[in-house]
């Protein structure tokens, strides 16, 4: 297994492991995996960011919105975060990734590599991000603009046993950040 040799050396800087945030849209999870990121890169890691939104751009171009496409963007988005996870490089994912059994995939795919997976939900309610609204899709949903916007008219399969909970709506970015690199600490991945 390719993560055996991470760990045979020990190094928890070279330790590699993939870090899934999901939730709704406007949830908080690229600026909590930013904010990781950076302090993860001040200690020393190798981390790097697969924002969902870049994906869809550079390797998931020409996917819609339906539950197929969306499986096969997870499962790409997947792929590649196992492979830089079995490198070394700590991988957070900030992806909305809103069906379950896509999510245990990738959990699967990990395990059969031997690679770390941590699962984190980012348990924003649907209200909050909607008065966040980063992108401007929950006015446009509200508009009739768009439809099959993940917890409005399209579902959204919250974990029911993820690593951690974050509720980033009762916290600053930087407890978000904390909770989950204590987590990652106690786990020796940071």
């Amino acid at each position: 297994m390719r993560a055996a040799l991470m760990t045979i050396l020990g190094d928890k800087h070279v330790t590699g492991a993939t870090i899934w945030l999901t939730g709704l849209p406007s949830a908080g999870k690229t600026t909590i995996a930013y904010e990781l990121a950076e302090r993860l890169r001040s200690e020393g890691h190798r981390t790097e960011v697969l924002d969902g939104d870049e994906i869809r751009e550079f390797l998931s171009a020409g996917l819609g919105f339906s539950r197929e496409d969306r499986h096969t963007n997870v499962q790409r988005i997947g792929f590649v975060a196992e492979l830089l996870a079995s490198n070394g490089v700590k991988a957070l994912v900030p992806v909305i990734a809103p069906y379950e059994d896509s999510r245990e995939a990738v959990r699967k795919r990990h395990a059969a590599e031997g690679t770390e997976y941590v699962e984190v939900h980012v348990a924003t309610p649907v209200e909050v991000c909607s008065v966040r609204d980063v992108k401007g899709l929950y006015a446009k949903q509200a508009a009739g603009e768009i439809s099959g916007l993940t917890g409005v008219d399209d579902p959204y399969e919250e974990p029911q046993s993820p690593d951690l909970r974050i509720e980033s709506h009762q916290q600053t970015v930087q407890e978000s950040a904390a909770a989950l690199h204590a987590l990652l600490t106690e786990r020796g991945l940071a």
